[in-house]
């Protein structure tokens, strides 16, 4: 496989202080990638620490067989399963949970993963090789109406219907079975793109998305996040596009208010059920500096909760 360039992690000193990393603590890395997050981690936990990490791509797994440390486990797992990846190592409450979403620049960057059209490969776009489908089998077998809302939910691309009606063209002709194709395609059905952006960004992410269950595996991770959470543990996200971040706001923010109760019911604000978390500061953004050295930390918004104390 070809080698990619080593994937800075985004946000990293930020994060690993919204942890609050406590020596003897014991800290989950839901995306390892390439361990930039997890070694500092390390670098931070006494001789008693334990770091879980999980990730569904092989190579990161690969990667991560380097770190030798006893303190370190890392599972092939994606963290929508992250409970019962923990009842599998023996651990049921921990310390902090990162979750870093998104690509990395390995998958990115490697051509045989089929996540960019910077560079000709396979149509594959799977996270975790080992197991669903291909872009490329997708696009073969989808209908029109379903590539069409595809393309409009997860890449939020207003020129949805007319790529979609374009790739059923095209396949007709011919398996669009590399990213290069694909990038063609969908660059004869947008007419208009806003400056600086290809016409296949959008429908690129979207299709990723889709197949990897980007969205659900979050939607299904955070309320398990809080059930293994101690009192006082750190929840920290970082997201990379409008439609992650919306669900780790919501949730956030849910999580941070007082059980709803019935409108008009005779209570005091200390009879109502405490809130399950606490918001920490506002979001945070890559500053100009590391936005400079590292383009893909542009979009990048982190969003920081605690586990309340609850009695």
């Amino acid at each position: 496989m070809n080698e990619s360039p080593q994937h800075r992690a985004v946000l990293l000193h930020e994060a690993i202080e919204a942890l609050h990393i406590q020596p003897a603590g014991v800290y989950v890395d839901g995306t390892f990638g390439r361990g930039g997050h997890s070694h500092l981690i390390l670098q931070q936990l006494g001789a008693n620490g334990r770091l879980i990490a999980l990730d569904r791509d092989l190579d990161a797994v690969a990667a991560g067989a380097a770190i030798t440390d006893r303190r370190f486990q890392l599972l092939h797992r994606s963290f929508g399963e992250l409970k019962a990846a923990l009842a599998e190592v023996g651990v049921g409450r921990v310390d902090g949970v990162l979750l870093d979403l998104g690509v990395s620049s390995p998958q990115l960057d490697c051509a045989e993963r089929g996540f960019s059209f910077r560079c000709d490969g396979p149509l594959d776009m799977r996270m975790d090789v080992s197991r669903g489908q291909t872009a490329a089998e997708w696009l073969a077998t989808a209908t029109e109406a379903q590539l069409g809302e595809v393309i409009k939910r997860y890449g939020e691309e207003r020129f949805a219907k007319q790529i979609a009606k374009a790739i059923v063209s095209a396949r007709a002709i011919q398996p669009i079975a590399t990213t290069k194709r694909l990038a063609a395609v969908v660059a004869k059905a947008v007419k208009k793109r806003e400056p600086g952006q290809d016409p296949a960004t959008r429908t690129f992410q979207a299709i990723r998305i889709f197949l990897n269950r980007e969205l659900e595996e979050l939607s299904l991770v955070l309320p398990q996040c809080l059930d293994v959470l101690a009192d006082g543990g750190r929840l920290v996200v970082i997201s990379f596009h409008s439609l992650e971040d919306r669900i780790v706001k919501h949730f956030m923010r849910d999580m941070a208010k007082p059980n709803d109760m019935p409108d008009k019911l005779p209570l005091r604000a200390n009879e109502l059920a405490p809130p399950k978390m606490r918001l920490i500061g506002k979001r945070v953004r890559p500053s100009a500096t590391e936005v400079s050295a590292n383009a893909r930390a542009r979009s990048a918004v982190m969003r920081v909760a605690e586990r309340a104390c609850i009695e």
